[in-house]
């Protein structure tokens, strides 16, 4: 089985669409979507589209995707994801909407090799930025790979008795996934990445071949800044686009 990992989409339809025809170029058999696809972009409606057409098979839900939805407020947002978040409220359909609030809370368990998650198997929302977050991440982990978001930024952690390692993530590496060893991988953001790349990321994981690639796709970034700042959101998140930070 080959899965697409889709993480922190967040309303950016041009890198979404950049990803999809490169990720069906090199084929998969199902979708896995690791949550926050809306906020900060400016195409909400039309990103969610395209993920009910995509029917993933696993879909955790993220921070930005329970506030649009409207089932949490953004208090605990800055200013500028505040106002994306606002605006994002009130730019959804009723009917994108009701599918917002329809998505669960990870980890959500896909078969006996993966599990995913928004920030950690611990809590929806706690960031995994260090080695004590990774620690704690892999130890509450159900499945030997676990896959999460949240940060933006791709990363692979692994655990083997009790020694924590770090494997490469750069674009067009694999990650064999070994017999007693466990690992916390984030495949990066197809829409905001954060890693000084702005160029698209995502991930295939193929069970049968035991292994994680990492993948990254150029998208027509201007044409994304340009939605953003026609739709009256903060230039801020239109600038961030160009330095992937």
């Amino acid at each position: 089985m080959r899965y697409l990992a889709l993480s922190d989409i967040h309303a950016n339809i041009d890198a979404l669409d950049a990803v999809l025809a490169a990720a069906h170029t090199g084929g998969f058999d199902h979708v896995l979507c690791l949550g926050d696809i809306v906020g900060y972009g400016a195409d909400p409606n039309g990103v969610i589209d395209r993920i009910r057409l995509a029917a993933p098979v696993a879909f955790v839900r993220g921070n930005h995707d329970r506030v649009g939805a409207g089932l949490d407020d953004a208090e605990g947002f800055n200013p500028v994801a505040r106002e994306g978040a606002i605006w994002t409220q009130r730019s959804l359909t009723a009917e994108n909407r009701e599918y917002l609030t329809r998505l669960v809370a990870g980890p959500v368990l896909v078969d006996d090799l993966i599990e995913i998650c928004h920030g950690s198997p611990f809590d929806e929302d706690a960031y995994v930025f260090d080695a004590l977050d990774a620690l704690n991440a892999l130890r509450a982990a159900r499945r030997p790979l676990c896959l999460f978001g949240h940060t933006h930024a791709p990363a692979a952690v692994t655990l083997s008795r009790d020694e924590l390692g770090d494997e490469s993530t750069e674009a067009g590496s694999v990650l064999r996934i070994r017999e007693h060893t466990r690992y916390l991988v984030n495949v990066g953001s197809v829409g905001q990445p954060r890693d000084g790349d702005p160029r698209a990321g995502f991930g295939i994981v193929d069970t049968e071949r035991r292994e994680v690639r990492f993948y990254r796709v150029a998208y027509p970034v201007e044409r994304a800044q340009a939605r953003i700042r026609e739709a009256g959101l903060p230039d801020a998140l239109a600038e961030r686009l160009a330095v992937g930070r």
